[in-house]
């Protein structure tokens, strides 16, 4: 139960702490609109979102204006397309076209979706969709797109891998007049999770039901807050306790809400993804919390402990508010979305390296790096590999999002606005990958995958 002062907290939290549910996703299968007809099953899957996430905004507008918690992003995501166009036999961009239309119908911000699971082999109909993804983000407002090229279980498609090199530059170079955003929208998974309610990797996987409601809470300009009050006599373990007393909290309102969005529209309620997911507002940022551990500037020697420190106690304090906890769960490190990680980038404290280190113990992998415009594909595909190899050892989720700055060099930056930001333009290595890229073929999975 909650008593006054929590209650008080809470208020605080939401009015001066950047406290809010950043997302509120409905998972829809479209595994029902596959036909043989392409502009048949296109009408199947307009029809299915514009009925099913009808009544998703004004739901969660009420439920906004019933407890005054704000939720910033209503969002959809579907069955992955590249099941359809095997189905239909079409081009896979048509479907892109009616994923936006239906967005557009429901007031939803972004439909993730326009996915291809290839982590042990690529299909006809997957290389062709993934062949799509810069003409299809290109001429898409709210379409998000995911590729997932490797397992623990399965190991790393490298063919996948160096094919992706390739679209994450055809798809900034088509988009280099709008700030390459259509990179933005684009996330590259090892170990994909089929609940994440997060953008732009969200996807609605096999296992789950026909709809689904799933939130992302945020909050780490509470946790940081929280943290400046308890000074520096505090040891590591109360720092620990500290951060999961308050991620508890945050987790209780993501289910909350989350129950209320699912009674409300008569679907069942999946999961709470308590990622600290940072945005460019002064305070509400995961480098201040990381700052505010005791790390002088993040990317400085104890970040990596630091952080790993942080993810573990924000699961540990959502595990217990909720029995549904899923996604990705974690802290995020977006380069751009994080004011704190855009500072240190830019006075160049904190480089990819680093950030690579800490992928192996956050919650998702190398996000929203701005990279110089003429960085090679098969460079492209090399940092992919190395982020893959971090979630295929230890079975953990990791992701790259990279956006190639067109016509960029290190030191400029790119303006996206809103909650994507603003990103410098950090520096690559030189050094060549080609021989490693052009093998192809597939890492074997780690030892440690077999389980059974």
């Amino acid at each position: 139960m909650l008593n006054i002062s929590d209650i008080i907290e809470t208020i605080e939290m939401i009015n001066k702490e950047h406290l809010d549910i950043r997302t509120v996703t409905m998972g829809i299968s479209l595994t029902d609109c596959a036909d043989q007809d392409i502009e048949v099953s296109r009408v199947k899957v307009y029809e299915k979102i514009a009925r099913a996430a009808e009544r998703l905004v004004p739901v969660c507008e009420s439920i906004e204006t019933k407890y005054g918690i704000p939720i910033i992003n209503k969002r959809v995501s579907v069955t992955p397309v590249a099941t359809l166009a095997g189905a239909s036999g079409g081009d896979p961009e048509l479907y892109a076209q009616t994923l936006d239309e239906a967005a557009g119908r429901v007031g939803i911000n972004f439909i993730g979706g326009y996915s291809s699971l290839v982590h042990k082999g690529i299909s006809e109909w997957d290389r062709r969709l993934i062949e799509s993804i810069p003409c299809a983000l290109a001429d898409t407002e709210r379409v998000c797109s995911s590729v997932n090229i490797g397992s623990t279980r399965a190991g790393i498609n490298m063919d996948a891998v160096k094919l992706m090199g390739g679209v994450i530059r055809r798809t900034a170079e088509l988009t280099k007049d709008r700030e390459c955003i259509g990179a933005a929208k684009l996330v590259v998974f090892c170990n994909a999770v089929e609940d994440n309610p997060f953008m732009a990797g969200a996807f609605h996987g096999a296992g789950e039901p026909d709809v689904v409601i799933n939130v992302g809470v945020s909050g780490p300009g509470v946790v940081a807050s929280a943290l400046s009050r308890i000074g520096d006599d505090a040891d590591m373990t109360e720092v620990a306790d500290e951060i999961k007393r308050i991620a508890f909290k945050v987790t209780r309102m993501g289910q909350l809400v989350g129950a209320e969005a699912s009674t409300e529209l008569g679907v069942p309620f999946g999961i709470v993804d308590i990622s600290l997911a940072p945005t460019p507002a002064v305070g509400d940022s995961v480098a201040r919390i990381l700052e505010e551990i005791g790390v002088e500037r993040v990317g400085g020697c104890g970040t990596t402990a630091a952080l790993a420190m942080l993810n573990d106690a924000v699961k540990k304090g959502g595990v217990m508010a909720s029995s549904h906890v899923g996604g990705l769960s974690g802290a995020f490190i977006p380069v751009s979305e994080d004011r704190g990680m855009k500072t240190a980038v830019a006075d160049g404290i904190l480089t990819i390296e680093k950030l690579e280190a800490m992928t192996a113990v956050c919650s998702v992998g190398l996000d929203m790096l701005v990279i110089p415009g003429e960085t090679p594909e098969d460079v492209i595909s090399a940092i992919i590999a190395d982020e893959a190899a971090i979630g295929m050892v230890n079975g953990k989720t990791t992701a790259v999002r990279l956006i190639p700055a067109i016509g960029r060099k290190v030191g400029d930056c790119l303006e996206f606005g809103g909650l994507l930001g603003s990103g410098p333009v950090m520096a690559v290595s030189g050094i060549s990958p080609a021989r490693l890229i052009a093998r192809g073929g597939r890492i074997p999975a780690p030892i440690s995958s077999l389980k059974n």
